[in-house]
């Protein structure tokens, strides 16, 4: 089920912090974040963050289509390495 429209978005505290002073600096950091459940608000927009993803900081820089999408959306937790391609049989 989807987050009710009136209690709006969820996103946690410290990012909205995190955003404001690094908006502030002119400096083109990565904040790092291990919220994969936040919601990618517009003042994050321009922004790269490091999504956590279980064993590494995936950067994510933030658009204008990926308001309204979640973190975890952006840094894949799992890796496909493809199907087993050894014992094919020769048919004659």
């Amino acid at each position: 089920m989807a987050r009710s429209v009136w209690k709006g978005p969820m996103v946690d505290g410290y990012l909205l912090k995190k955003a404001d002073t690094a908006r502030q600096s002119s400096r083109n950091e990565v904040i790092k974040t291990w919220s994969r459940r936040s919601t990618i608000l517009p003042q994050f927009v321009g922004l790269t963050f490091g999504v956590y993803n279980g064993h590494k900081f995936i950067p994510v820089l933030v658009s204008e289509e990926m308001v309204g999408h979640k973190f975890g959306e952006f840094a894949p937790t799992r890796v496909f390495h493809g199907h087993s391609g050894g014992d094919k049989k020769v048919s004659k």
